[in-house]
């Protein structure tokens, strides 16, 4: 998976019409759905207001919208930029001022599709990957050792609780899991308990 590392905004001028390219990170189609709807009421006084987003764990809700532009001549051109680039939980406006010189097909579909990328190009890409949340359980008398060790596998737990022993809430790569599980016992001689817990991503930039 991956998806934009934040929203942003650009503008593209071509021949005196200003295409302002506004790109959102969208996790459902109800967020992405909303964010268009807001983006055109605030900018009803443009002349087009044209979207396109990718929603989806592997991208397979998408949708785009010519806005009164000629048909696929706007959202589709910006919407195969999104899936081109492999991005999901993104969606993107392009607000058009015309300049009062006509573009033709061509042109506005190399236009509308440059806004898209150029604005991912300046605000980035991460790709997200998937985690577990494992809870290592360990004596006192083996915490030192073990959070020394974890530390010294680049590993920092996200919380650390002493009670009867000590707990740490370490993020795992799911690809990672059985490497991380058998690691745990070899440094603490079998004595560590692990639970698996949430899930989630983490981002890594691409």
């Amino acid at each position: 998976m991956r998806t934009i590392r934040t929203g942003g905004t650009r503008e593209l001028e071509i021949r005196k019409s200003r295409f302002i390219c506004t790109l959102a990170r969208t996790p459902s189609e109800a967020d992405a759905v909303a964010f268009l709807s807001a983006h055109r009421r605030a900018h009803r006084d443009a002349t087009h207001n044209c979207s396109a987003y990718v929603v989806g764990e592997h991208g397979e809700i998408s949708k785009s919208s010519d806005d009164g532009e000629p048909a696929g001549t706007a959202g589709i051109p910006m919407l195969e930029v999104l899936l081109r680039r492999g991005l999901t939980g993104t969606a993107a406006v392009v607000t058009r001022h015309f300049g009062g010189v006509k573009l033709g097909a061509g042109g506005l579909v190399r236009a509308y599709a440059q806004a898209v990328s150029d604005t991912v190009d300046a605000v980035g890409v991460v790709e997200l990957r998937p985690v577990v949340t494992v809870t290592v359980s360990v004596a006192h008398a083996d915490a030192g050792r073990f959070l020394a060790a974890l530390h010294g596998r680049g590993l920092h737990p996200a919380d650390v609780r002493y009670g009867a022993g000590v707990d740490a809430d370490v993020t795992v790569p799911v690809g990672d899991l059985d490497a991380f599980g058998a690691w745990a016992a070899e440094v603490t001689a079998g004595r560590a308990a692990l639970i698996h817990g949430a899930t989630g991503h983490i981002e890594v930039p691409v």
